[in-house]
């Protein structure tokens, strides 16, 4: 397929292409107690800006005006948050009173990710690369015969991360989910471009729940990577966290738009103190 031209940093328009994300933005944040028992994991600041606004400014960036974000602890902050602006994506929420793991999440609004080609992003973790180049890749550079993209990067932390295994091509062998006995570092970042045949294996299959160990071990050798060699943290540890506000992001464009209301309240929230003494 011959690839458009476009910069470096743009998608191609959705009329051509129908993309739609899903933003997990549920979790409950255990490991970054006591910091997410009043207040949610996915809107940490980082540089003093809430973490899901990175990620709804990233989708903005790319022309991906449809979105859907799941929720489920503290799920009245995060909605409290999308609302306080006036987005140029369309946004869906979905709240979940039991956690239904990422593949039940998909199963669970199947009619409204049918047909797309699914940016699937864990929007707990803190990522910075060229969005345009790793969207280009899956649309046009994938290898034939693959129907999802997994973004990986370098983690410090092997034994607590997904690590993965590749051939020359690129394409995922093996996956080893939070091995004691790491298989390398490079791991997978849980960001995702996913055709509509994984949105359909997922939905004939009501016992699927969980992507990493359910879904992944099913595609082996239909998972194309795409390394992301500069940003990218799991903000559920305090070290990542910590090391996040120090990410030197200034070659990347973001909105941040004014929320005079949300933002008020939000700057004298004590979880910018409890960061700044980590």
């Amino acid at each position: 397929v011959k690839q458009p031209k476009i910069g470096s940093n743009t998608l191609i328009s959705n009329k051509t292409f129908k993309i739609r994300a899903l933003l997990l933005a549920a979790g409950i944040g255990s490991r970054l107690k006591p910091f997410t028992d009043n207040w949610p994991k996915c809107l940490m600041p980082i540089k003093g800006y809430p973490l899901l606004g990175y990620w709804l400014d990233i989708l903005e960036n790319q022309n991906v005006d449809h979105a859907l974000v799941n929720l489920h602890h503290h799920h009245s902050l995060v909605e409290d948050f999308i609302s306080q602006d006036n987005w140029s994506i369309n946004i869906n929420k979905s709240l979940e009173r039991e956690l239904l793991g990422t593949a039940g999440t998909l199963r669970a609004n199947y009619d409204y990710f049918k047909n797309s080609t699914i940016l699937l992003v864990h929007a707990d973790n803190w990522s910075h690369c060229d969005f345009g180049a790793f969207i280009r890749y899956h649309l046009f550079q994938k290898p034939e015969g693959c129907c999802m993209t997994m973004m990986t990067f370098i983690t410090p932390n092997p034994k607590s991360s997904g690590i993965v295994e590749t051939n020359a091509q690129g394409i995922v062998q093996e996956f080893h989910e939070k091995s004691n006995k790491p298989h390398g570092n490079i791991a997978n970042a849980a960001v995702y471009l996913i055709d509509p045949e994984i949105l359909e294996w997922i939905n004939q299959r009501d016992q699927i729940n969980d992507f990493s160990t359910e879904v992944i071990p099913a595609f082996k050798g239909r998972i194309a990577t795409w390394h992301n060699s500069l940003i990218h943290r799991d903000i559920g540890s305090f070290d990542e966290l910590r090391k996040a506000q120090d990410d030197d992001i200034s070659s990347f464009a973001f909105k941040k738009k004014a929320r005079p209301n949300w933002y008020k309240n939000f700057s004298s929230n004590p979880i910018h103190t409890m960061i700044s003494n980590l």
